[in-house]
Formats: C-alpha cells, structure tokens, sequence
C-alpha cells in the first residue's frame, strides 16, 4: 500500500459525497475511506461506482462476527473491487483467518486481493476505558501490541492504530506489516472525539503506512487545499 492519505466520507447521504468529490481533484489522485453510516445508507452500488470511476477505496465495516459469518461476508466485499477493509482483532485469530480467506475467494480473478487490516483499540478508547470498562489488564501500549501479533499471526495485512502506537508496533511486530492511522488533525485543528492524534507530519516520522483524515478536511472551507496540504506534509 502506497503512503495515501484516505479521506474519510463520513456522511449520510450521496450528494453531500459528490459535492466533496467535485473540489478534491482527479479520482486517481484521491482515497477514499466509506464507513458504517455511508455504506449502511448508500450501500454496495456507491462503493462501486467509486471504484469505476478510479478511486482508492478504503470499505471500513470493522466485521466483527462468528468465523463463519464473516468469511462468508469478507467474501462479497472482496467482489466490489476495494483495496483494503476491515474486522475487529478482537473477534480472535480464528475470525481473522476466516476474513483473509474469505476475501481471497471472493476477489475476481485477475484482480488484487483487498487488504485485511485489523483494528486493535479504537482511537477513542483511553487507558481509563480499557481498563474501568474492558477490564484489560494490560496497559494501552501492551494490549495493542498484542492484538497486532495476533491479527499478524492469523493473516492479516495490518492494523488500524493511533499514530502514537506505531514505532512500538514496528518494533515489536515488525516492518512487514501495514500501519494504517486514523486520529490525524493538523496543528490547530479541534481533536473531537479523538483521544489519541497526530499531525500528518508526526504520523510520517512515526512509520504510519497511510492515514485516515475526516473532519479537517470534510469540515474545510477549502477542503481541496486542505487536503493537498496533509497530503504534502505526510508525504
């Protein structure tokens, strides 16, 4: 996976994507993440069309499911023709096994298998969180670490993580997996409901493989040159 900065379409209607789309420049040069709410509202047909129409999509459905339930699910995503998607580390290796089978027979023949990254502790989750309420005796650093060891074991491609976790995975995990960050804000921007960020910049010293950006940039008055500037800087 090339270092892309995925732009995160995390609206609730089509029109409001297309309306973006028209002022962040040629589809080849831009990446795509389509969540929960887009998908669930829009669905399989949108996915598609971004796709024929060049986009670098990234699907984040974050499954989360029985083995078999989610091979049989990874197994129609990986026929929309996106490059990477998601699934919970959590779900346990025999789930992670069964995505990363799933999408390999249901990727077209001639085309690239999508992707498996596995989210290890959502962003928003603080050290409080884990432990007041998942009850995890390990601390953050410790507990991420383990869940990519995981998902690396059962044959996923990479991890969604905090920037912050990045040179302690590498190191602990090794370079031959794939780093994907959300939690980026420029210097100034509002963290929202993120709780652990970084710049694009500090992202590309950290090791970060691609990063996920939404506000800043959907929320943009000029969301084309700001995208054009996290894309400079983490590159």
């Amino acid at each position: 996976m090339e270092k892309a900065v995925f732009v995160a379409l995390d609206y609730d209607n089509e029109q409001d994507v297309w309306n973006l789309l028209e002022k962040l420049g040629q589809p080849t040069e831009t990446a795509l993440k389509v969540g929960m709410e887009l998908f669930y509202h829009s669905g399989i047909n949108l996915v598609k069309e971004l796709v024929q129409r060049g986009y670098k999509i990234f699907l984040d459905l974050k499954l989360h499911d029985i083995p078999n339930t989610v091979y049989g699910a990874a197994k129609q995503l990986a026929k929309l023709g996106v490059n990477c998607t998601t699934i919970h580390a959590l779900g346990g290796s025999e789930m992670i096994s069964a995505a990363k089978e799933g999408l390999i027979a249901g990727t077209p023949t001639g085309q690239t298998v999508p992707k498996l990254l596995a989210v290890t502790e959502l962003t928003s989750i603080s050290n409080t969180i884990l432990r007041d309420e998942q009850n995890c005796v390990l601390p953050m650093a410790e507990q991420v670490v383990s869940l990519a060891q995981t998902a690396k074991k059962a044959g996923a491609d990479g991890v969604i993580c905090s920037p912050l976790e990045v040179e302690n995975l590498r190191a602990k995990v090794g370079d031959d997996f794939l780093y994907v960050t959300p939690g980026i804000r420029l210097s100034g921007n509002h963290a929202d409901d993120q709780k652990r960020i970084a710049t694009p910049q500090k992202a590309r010293e950290y090791g970060s493989s691609a990063i996920v950006v939404g506000r800043p940039i959907t929320q943009a008055k000029d969301p084309a040159q700001v995208y054009a500037e996290i894309k400079k800087e983490f590159n």
